[in-house]
């Protein structure tokens, strides 16, 4: 018994260092979750002070208005209007200063049709979008997902996620620069003309944007993008609006056709259209002609009074959103999934939206099988060649008409339009089929029906890629039929000037090496085209096929 107690007592006190450990590693953890208790109390409380503060909810800005879901009125006012176009002198001046976009590389001179028709066909295209005609319910819908999915603006004033807030400022595109400003956003016009956004969760930080799309050109004007914490660091509203703004920039390429839908109609519908005609323009060179010009466009795009910015000194205007810039990541065209505006919109929308802001009444071209009058002879397709009288001419185009008409085509060769251009946009979507050599004419093509043919002649010297991402991919995008002719070099004046041993003729791709200005000089700038008929024939029966 005693040697049994002797063994317990000694088993005890082997035991008691491990309890003696244990009590002292249950006090430190409850001591320190005693600290992390009191930290988070702390720290939860200074959170609801801070939300519920009235001064912190001052300094953040005015809340932004819920916008008007309608659709403005139509502008039917008849004005004159200047030349649609700048003279073709100046299209090539254009041509010759600015280089492509995008490499300019063609190893194989032609596609099939076959293979082109993989690529984009019209039915892949529009799927169950072509049975319907109604713009502004589609438009309304669109406008909708887009408020519910995402509110405007970086939400530099989210004091909930800070850390996760989209920068005010996206300079990153190389081709254009966009700033978003929500909150208490101010513009202030005249020459040195800036736009402010007071957060008190902004970091202070300046901008120099040039609010055009293309910021590499030269002779554009900067305006002055900025973020400060405090309002006394802002300058003080002289006019409070409840609806955004947009600051854009004319000037640039604008005047030459294409750049004029390249370079601001297409951007501008882009970035103004989730608006749905409640925002107002702040437009940076404001060039009143220009505008008069395009007024239906504009019209639909916002339905309050453009702003002169750079002359509209004294003036504070105060918005709740404020975008700065505009830009299209592809030329003439729209690429849904690069556009974070929300809008999700197409080249197709755009085509609808001009058919609704000038009125047009085609929505689809003439389909020949369908079509036949008392008598029973078909219709003829209406055919417009576009008339070129400076470069890239086609010398034989008595015979192109004339082939034409011996395939079926109802033709009308038109140069540059005498009527308004309000009358002009309804002539042009009356045709079934567009052709024409490759310039900046071809950007009416926007105001063909939705299905027509648009047959683009590409002049000699390795410009398909060039005709393509100017003309082609956005026509497909458009949902137009698109054919392409290549002229060769017998057709080419060029072969004249030149003969056939001289590289202008016998290697294209070295002239392109050379550089952009003997591309643009020649191939662009002096060189007509004499269409061989016979070779052009299979080109005119396939636009036929594409209207059975």
């Amino acid at each position: 018994m005693m040697r049994a107690e002797g063994k317990a007592t000694r088993s005890a006190n082997r035991s008691s260092p491990w309890k003696s450990s244990y009590v002292a590693y249950g006090l430190l953890l409850g001591s320190l979750l005693v600290l992390l208790y009191l930290m988070v109390s702390t720290q939860f409380s200074y959170s609801q002070k801070a939300l519920l503060d009235p001064a912190a909810i001052d300094s953040a800005g005015t809340i932004p208005a819920k916008h008007r879901r309608s659709h403005p009125g139509q502008d039917d006012a008849s004005r004159g209007m200047e030349e649609f176009s700048r003279d073709e002198e100046e299209e090539e001046k254009a041509k010759a200063h600015t280089e492509p976009s995008t490499p300019r590389r063609q190893e194989k001179q032609d596609e099939s049709e076959q293979q082109w028709a993989g690529r984009n066909s019209i039915e892949e295209q529009l799927g169950n979008e072509m049975k319907s005609d109604n713009w502004e319910a589609k438009s309304q819908d669109k406008n909708e997902e887009a408020a519910e999915s995402k509110e405007f603006g970086g939400g530099t004033d989210d004091y909930n996620n800070v850390a996760n807030a989209k920068p005010i400022c996206d300079t990153s595109f190389g081709k254009y620069d966009i700033c978003e400003l929500a909150g208490d956003a101010r513009a202030q016009g005249g020459p040195g003309a800036t736009v402010t956004l007071v957060s008190p969760r902004a970091p202070p930080k300046e901008w120099q944007i040039k609010p055009y799309s293309r910021k590499y050109l030269d002779g554009l004007k900067a305006v002055t993008v900025r973020s400060v914490p405090n309002p006394g660091d802002a300058p003080q509203c002289t006019t409070q609006l409840n609806i955004p703004a947009m600051v854009i920039e004319l000037g640039g390429l604008t005047g030459n056709y294409w750049h004029d839908f390249t370079d601001v109609l297409v951007p501008l519908f882009i970035g103004a259209r989730r608006f749905n005609g409640e925002v107002q323009l702040l437009v940076v060179n404001l060039l009143p002609f220009w505008v008069d010009r395009y007024k239906r466009i504009f019209g639909q795009i916002s339905r309050h009074d453009i702003v002169d910015f750079e002359n509209d000194d004294g003036a504070v205007r105060c918005y709740p959103h404020v975008v700065v810039g505009y830009g299209s990541r592809k030329e003439f065209t729209i690429d849904p999934s690069l556009d974070e505006t929300g809008g999700d919109y197409t080249m197709l929308d755009f085509t609808r939206f001009l058919r609704h802001a000038y009125s047009l009444p085609r929505d689809r071209p003439i389909k020949l099988g369908d079509v036949r009058p008392p008598g029973g002879r078909r219709r003829r397709p209406r055919m417009i060649i576009l008339e070129r009288t400076n470069s890239r001419k086609i010398l034989n185009l008595p015979e192109v008409v004339a082939a034409a008409e011996a395939a079926g085509f109802k033709v009308t060769v038109a140069g540059r339009p005498k009527a308004s251009y309000d009358e002009f946009t309804r002539e042009m979507n009356s045709f079934d089929v567009m052709v024409g050599v490759h310039g900046a004419g071809l950007t009416n093509c926007v105001y063909l029906p939705t299905g027509a043919v648009f047959l683009q002649i590409v002049p000699y010297g390795r410009l398909e890629e060039i005709a393509r991402t100017d003309f082609g991919d956005p026509a497909r995008d458009m949902g137009l039929r698109y054919i392409e002719y290549s002229v060769a070099a017998e057709e080419s004046s060029l072969m004249g000037v030149f003969g056939k041993e001289h590289p202008m003729i016998k290697d294209p791709a070295a002239i392109h090496l050379s550089g952009w200005g003997n591309v643009a000089e020649w191939y662009l700038g002096k060189q007509d085209v004499r269409i061989n008929v016979e070779r052009f024939r299979p080109s005119l029966l396939r636009a036929l096929e594409h209207l059975q």
